[in-house]
């Protein structure tokens, strides 16, 4: 049976759906998408132009030496008032610290995460960005002496002695400064939640690699690419990575017809992920692996490596040959087939909520069996859903699905139907025309999809086909995509805001750094 989706989904004449700010965070549209029956909670630093800052005095901490009586008393409110050219308003709690944004809306941090996150040459690396605080040995009710609201941000003054601290007798020096910088507070509020960088469930920045545009069949009519020689260059792999995070995939033109190139061109982007096929594969239908994938067989919409605990993040394919087969076969067939897996599942979610609430808690078993040499199974002993979320914020993060590797279905009696049912329903959106996405690859264009989101496929076909490619693990192009978006972020900005600058040039990150 064919089924129809929604023309407002797929229809559009370009057949994309970008989400914007406000789109993403509608329930029709997010990419948030979450299963309704699930419910979750939620350096020595110098001081520089402080004059006029006020202190807020801690109601349960006292200085330890006359040295700290040199700093302003503090406000018989117990609240730093955001007097013209200063930070925000600060107040001091038994628990935490309160700061007032210009907007009224309120974040508290409790005294223990900031002392926790303190990034003074002290207590933090500069240079490996990481941790030299012993977070142990912090008393779980420490309070700050005082907190102070400047331009530079929020500066506290503890009580318990820094690391830097001289021997016991020299109590002027005991006080430890830590000072967080306004723009990173907001950033990483947790109460309330203000930014993006604090929760993925929010929507995302312009410079975001989850400012996905989601797609269908008439993605065709220009699908995202670049060309081999721009790769060659770093702003070139910059504009690979956007369009694969954006779209899930992109072709690459111009690319020589050699297995070396290939692998050359996998290279530029990350390393190369090996699995029991290996770790560059070259290879035609002689089944050599035990996989339908190593025949002329048809395949269905699919992600691979499902019966891994952590399934490979991107695969790259490069048809080198498709010729005649010795016994005068025509070579023909073997159309690529591409599915947004992450349109699909906001299509499943509106449309049949129950069988989107199936498919993201039962657990599929799944394995790699096809060589007696190899039995991969997932670490989980009953495997994984098909659509996985964040636990903490009900995102959709990955797209897991073979129905040929499927093991035993192992639910409860009242589950099976329900959940066959379910399965039913998602096969028949994969299945629309109008999701998929078929072409067919020539020599000399390689592609490259995130198997974390984008299914595949193929026709069957006859003659003999010499591919090759190779796995890419999805935190190395997580990686790859944050650094150059911090050399190039013109490429990854969407239009929504304009750009920050840069220039191409590698940084020096520094400790208050987004990604930190």
């Amino acid at each position: 049976m064919a089924l129809h989706l929604p023309v407002r989904l797929l229809r559009r004449p370009d057949a994309v759906l970008r989400l914007s700010r406000t789109a993403a965070a509608s329930p029709a549209c997010a990419t948030s998408l979450r299963p309704p029956a699930r419910t979750f909670h939620r350096s020595s630093v110098t001081l520089v132009s402080l004059r006029g800052s006020r202190a807020v005095q801690s109601p349960a901490a006292a200085p330890t030496s006359s040295a700290s009586t040199s700093a302003p008393p503090p406000p018989s409110s117990a609240q730093t008032p955001a007097a013209a050219g200063e930070g925000p308003a600060v107040a001091l709690a038994r628990d935490a610290v309160s700061v007032t944004w210009s907007s009224g809306v309120m974040s508290r941090f409790h005294h223990l995460w900031l002392r926790d996150h303190c990034r003074c040459a002290t207590c933090y690396h500069a240079t490996t960005k990481q941790r030299l605080l012993d977070t142990f040995k912090l008393p779980p009710d420490l309070q700050p002496v005082a907190a102070e609201s400047t331009t530079e941000g929020l500066l506290v003054r503890w009580a318990e002695p820094g690391p830097e601290a001289p021997a016991e007798g020299a109590a002027a020096a005991a006080e430890h400064v830590s000072l967080y910088p306004w723009s990173w507070l907001r950033q990483h509020s947790y109460a309330p939640v203000l930014s993006s960088l604090s929760s993925s469930a929010l929507p995302d920045g312009p410079a975001d690699s989850r400012g996905r545009i989601l797609w269908g069949s008439g993605i065709g009519a220009a699908p995202p690419t670049v060309t081999h020689d721009e790769v060659q260059e770093d702003r070139g792999v910059a504009r690979w990575c956007a369009k694969i995070a954006r779209y899930g995939f992109c072709f690459v033109s111009g690319v020589p017809a050699t297995p070396e190139a290939t692998q050359a061109l996998v290279e530029r982007l990350s390393f190369i992920r090996p699995t029991h096929y290996g770790g560059f594969w070259d290879f035609t239908s002689n089944l050599e692996h035990g996989d339908t994938a190593y025949t002329n067989l048809k395949l269905g919409a699919h992600t691979d490596t499902t019966y891994l605990t952590d399934p490979c993040g991107l695969q790259m394919f490069h048809l080198l040959s498709h010729t005649d087969s010795p016994g005068g076969t025509k070579a023909h067939g073997g159309e690529s087939l591409l599915v947004d897996g992450f349109l699909a599942a906001q299509v499943l979610r509106d449309v049949h909520p129950d069988a989107y609430d199936i498919l993201s808690r039962t657990r599929i078993l799944t394995h790699s069996a096809g060589d007696d040499q190899t039995l991969v199974r997932p670490l989980h002993p009953r495997g994984y859903p098909i659509l996985e979320h964040d636990e903490s914020t009900g995102e959709l993060i990955m797209v897991r699905y073979n129905n040929d590797d499927r093991s035993v279905l192992k639910v409860a009696e009242h589950e099976v139907l329900p959940f066959y049912d379910a399965l039913r329903k998602w096969h028949e959106i994969l299945t629309s025309e109008n999701g998929e996405y078929w072409s067919q690859l020539t020599p000399g264009t390689a592609l490259i999809f995130d198997n974390h989101r984008v299914l595949h496929g193929r026709s069957a076909f006859m003659g003999e086909r010499r591919l090759c490619g190779a796995y890419v693990p999805h935190d190395d192009f997580r990686s790859r995509t944050a650094t150059l978006r911090t050399r190039f972020p013109d490429v990854f900005a969407d239009g929504r805001v304009a750009p920050t600058s840069g220039d191409g040039e590698r940084r020096k990150r520094g400790v208050w750094d987004d990604g930190l």
